[in-house]
């Protein structure tokens, strides 16, 4: 992501908008040239990558392009102290020599002489090797030393996701509107929710569909913007559910000269339309081998039955269940959901969602692998809903449950 000051945007009539550069001629060789000093530097220390891109951006009107453009190259790069020694303990060596002799020119050569034979301990190491290794691990002494180059477009779509993500870093209240569409990509988007540690309200059903209501990090913390940064990592995440509209509230910057001080709330608005693209990987079909293998040894079967993966998100006060399957026939339809090999703490909160959700159409499908009385998990509380199984799940089990459940 960009730090603020590299952020770019305009208000009008109260809506922020962040800037996007056109993958027009002009804008991709800027992004090729940058990307060609990067891979030319590779080997070299970070000054004098530092010296390259200020010359480069010297005399431009679109310096903050620029330097927005390298700073995103330089999060794909890998920094470290050249040579074989450890800056630390070389510091530590040569100014424990150095402690009882006057400084000098002469002596600091004798002084790199005796540290290089200290340290040539199990392997030779020269006076110029000392010297060099001194402060390597100071940032502009860091030797680049790979670099996950993207292409031109690539670079110009991730500065583009980085300035919107950067509108999220001041926002208070974000509230996410995802209509049903590719039911795989939900299981994703509350993954990432909870691994940002976002704290959700769901509401709405998989027909209608789902209102996400996210609270912002002034709500909470006050100025910090720690849950903002938070909401901004999210963003790459939501790009994967298709047909979304997200609109948040977010302070107005105080700290520039043209804002308007009357303005007490920027709004930011994005859909699914607006031509974002992800760089997090793409959700897969199914999270394990068991589920995949369910869904071939369904497919073999003449059944009335329509098997839907991952449809419904069913909001549950304290939580959100995202069952992995649904089943619909003639008007009727019943969820499946499979409890695999999980920790305990996971078994708990599971179970308990279940319950609370108070739903009758529920089909849970439970391995007799799993240690439950260790959880401290009784599924009795589901009945003839639950469908016991060993190595894999049998479909016809879980139909003829299906046949017999009422739905909700």
């Amino acid at each position: 992501m960009l730090p603020t000051e590299l952020l770019l945007f305009r208000v009008r009539a109260g809506l922020v908008e962040p800037r996007r550069l056109r993958p027009t001629t002009g804008n991709l060789g800027t992004a090729d040239m940058l990307i060609q000093t990067f891979e030319a530097h590779i080997g070299k220390r970070r000054h004098e990558l530092d010296e390259e891109l200020r010359a480069l951006e010297a005399g431009r009107q679109d310096f903050r392009v620029v330097r927005g453009l390298a700073h995103l190259l330089a999060n794909r790069g890998t920094f470290e102290a050249g040579g074989h020694v450890e800056p630390g303990h070389v510091r530590a060596r040569v100014f424990a020599l150095a402690q009882d002799h006057v400084p000098s020119r002469r002596h600091t050569a004798h002084l790199l002489e005796q540290a290089a034979r200290a340290l040539s301990t199990d392997t030779p190491v020269s006076p110029a090797e000392v010297a060099a290794a001194l402060y390597a691990d100071l940032p502009d002494q860091q030797t680049l030393v790979a670099l996950d180059a993207p292409t031109p477009l690539e670079l110009i779509q991730l500065y583009d996701l980085s300035q919107a993500q950067g509108m999220l870093y001041r926002a208070y209240s974000l509230v996410i509107t995802a209509r049903r569409n590719e039911p795989s990509r939900y299981k994703q988007l509350l993954k990432y929710l909870k691994f940002f540690g976002l704290m959700v309200t769901v509401e709405g059903d998989a027909d209608v569909g789902f209102t996400l209501t996210l609270d912002g990090p002034t709500s909470l913390f006050g100025s910090t913007t720690r849950y903002g940064l938070a909401l901004a990592k999210f963003l790459p995440a939501l790009l994967h559910v298709t047909k979304w509209d997200l609109s948040a509230a977010v302070k107005p910057r105080r700290d520039l000269a043209w804002v308007d001080p009357k303005d007490d709330e920027w709004s930011f608005q994005l859909t699914s339309e607006d031509g974002y693209v992800s760089h997090y990987p793409e959700p897969r079909d199914h999270d394990s081998a068991l589920e995949s293998g369910f869904v071939e040894r369904f497919a073999k079967l003449d059944t009335g039955w329509v098997l839907e993966r991952e449809v419904d998100l069913v909001p549950v006060p304290g939580g959100v269940i995202l069952p992995d399957f649904r089943l619909v026939r003639e008007g009727r339809s019943v969820l499946v959901e499979i409890v695999g090999y999980w920790r305990p703490e996971y078994l708990r909160k599971k179970f308990d969602l279940l319950r609370r959700s108070g739903r009758t159409d529920v089909i849970v499908c439970v391995s007799e692998r799993l240690n439950l009385e260790k959880a401290g998990v009784d599924p009795s509380d589901f009945g003839d809903r639950v469908v016991w199984f060993k190595g894999v799940l049998n479909p016809r089990d879980v139909l003829a449950v299906a046949d017999r459940v009422r739905p909700a």
